[in-house]
């Protein structure tokens, strides 16, 4: 038994796992996540039991690749964990790769999580900023890695052309996420993203929080991020870190039997 959620159109399927009876090959989550013979989705979440949090958000890019975290993704295993578990609980805490999230399930239904501080040193990239294919980019970690540029036109933008050269750049030791970024207003962008592990997504939740991290400094303390499927919201706490605020969405559930 599988479910479909998104989050601002970045799809997921999740599995309820709490039994640990679900172990999947990178072949296996490749044809699940595969849209035209699986069920199609940019990356599978496994809800699993955590000893220090209320669950284990084990989640697989769709080309079969672990990750170690996914803003979108832990929304939605929030609201899933609500579900399954029948609880009324406004707060969680979810045990990912990149640590344990702090999770608030607000009165309009969206979801905000606490996504941590940004790094700006990191092995994955270079310090920047750095020409790449004629744009600049800057580089941040949210527990994994992206790099963020700035365009004029985001409508010019050919993701799948220019998104896995920069993915692949010899520059990033474990590959990276990619975000293009307009600015419209100082509160206001739009945004486009190229996932390592998943190509072109409608939204990135840890993509979001890169492109806040970059352009946060000397702006309005709110910025509202508008991707191809929807948009973000992202606000920073009063020690640094990073709150990212959206939807979490479940579209159907099903049943899949030929793996």
């Amino acid at each position: 038994e599988f479910f479909k959620y998104h989050g601002a159109g970045n799809d997921f399927i999740l599995i309820d796992n709490r039994d640990g009876a679900t172990e999947l090959s990178k072949e296996q989550i490749v044809l699940l996540c595969d849209r035209h013979q699986g069920i199609g989705a940019d990356g599978i979440i496994l809800l699993e039991t955590s000893p220090k949090a209320d669950c284990f958000m084990n989640y697989y890019n769709s080309d079969g690749s672990v990750a170690e975290m996914c803003g979108n993704g832990v929304r939605c295993l929030a609201k899933f964990f609500l579900a399954q578990t029948k609880s009324n609980a406004k707060e969680l805490s979810i045990d990912t790769r990149a640590g344990i999230k702090k999770v608030i399930k607000n009165d309009d239904e969206s979801f905000s999580v606490n996504m941590g501080a940004p790094i700006f040193s990191h092995a994955d990239f270079p310090k920047g900023p750095l020409i790449l294919e004629n744009i600049s980019f800057d580089f941040v970690s949210m527990g994994n890695s992206h790099a963020v540029g700035l365009v004029k036109d985001i409508s010019q933008i050919n993701l799948s052309s220019i998104g896995p050269k920069i993915e692949n750049d010899a520059h990033f030791p474990n590959k990276i996420n990619v975000e293009f970024m307009e600015k419209v207003s100082n509160d206001y962008f739009k945004v486009k993203v190229w996932e390592r592990g998943s190509g072109e997504t409608l939204a990135c939740g840890t993509g979001a929080c890169a492109v806040y991290a970059i352009v946060r400094q000397g702006l309005t303390p709110k910025v509202t991020l508008e991707f191809p499927g929807g948009k973000l919201f992202l606000s920073e706490n009063e020690k640094g870190e990073i709150v990212l605020r959206g939807p979490a969405v479940c579209v159907f559930k099903g049943r899949y039997d030929k793996i």
